[in-house]
């Protein structure tokens, strides 16, 4: 990690710089994580730092293990399943919803672009590129087809698990083997949503979604009996 500029509000860089690191995975579930040391490698004192964690534990994603002190939490398999299960109707309702506003002539230029934008960028990226450059081309398609939904409510529910869930995207997307077959089926969604065409966006957004939570609960179990 980077050291963080020295700005006024090193709280939210602490943060944002453990976040990265842990939902990339470079910080890996079990890691200790020492306060100085910490401080040290980003530059600053021990009270923003002190902070950030506070902030990391109420959301889960680090927690304290007795003299161990802080640790990264474990992803938990049962609890992305469960997160999954909800994504996937959120994202088959989205897919409908914006293939329905570009049949129905709702949807705005700038929306379809975005769209179609998300996944330009997400193909092109080279076989080489890190697992945080997929990860976060895969957040950025699927939020561009639920702004395209016109459901404001269906982004803001999908993105507060977003910690949660890109943690176990990483698992599977550093797999290289797994990007094509992701992309393809990305292109296969915004194909049939910008075609307007509502059954088949919804069914094969639900069908993408379903796989990719199998796939990633797979790999999440094979790298705890691995670990084990």
């Amino acid at each position: 990690m980077k050291p963080v500029d020295a700005q006024p509000i090193l709280i939210d860089q602490v943060y944002e710089r453990l976040v990265g690191a842990i939902t990339e995975g470079s910080l890996r579930p079990g890691t200790r994580i020492r306060q100085e040391e910490l401080a040290l490698m980003l530059g600053v004192s021990r009270q923003p730092v002190s902070h950030a964690l506070q902030l990391l534990r109420r959301q889960g994603l680090i927690e304290v293990s007795g003299r161990r002190g802080w640790t990264v939490a474990r992803i938990d398999g049962g609890r992305i399943r469960d997160l999954y299960q909800v994504r996937t109707a959120l994202d088959a309702l989205a897919a409908r919803l914006a293939a329905e506003r570009v049949a129905g002539g709702r949807a705005s230029a700038a929306e379809t672009g975005a769209l179609r934008e998300a996944l330009e960028r997400g193909a092109a990226l080279p076989a080489e590129a890190g697992v945080a450059a997929y990860v976060a081309a895969d957040v950025a398609f699927h939020t561009a087809v639920y702004r395209l939904s016109g459901n404001a409510a269906i982004e803001e529910t999908v993105s507060a698990q977003w910690l949660h869930l890109k943690r176990s995207m990483a698992i599977v997307l550093g797999t290289p083997g797994q990007r094509p077959q992701i992309w393809s089926e990305h292109a296969g969604i915004a194909g049939l949503v910008l075609d307007g065409d509502a059954d088949g966006a919804e069914a094969a957004a639900r069908s993408h979604t379903d796989r990719a939570a199998s796939d990633t609960v797979r790999c999440l179990e094979e790298t705890a009996a691995h670990a084990a």
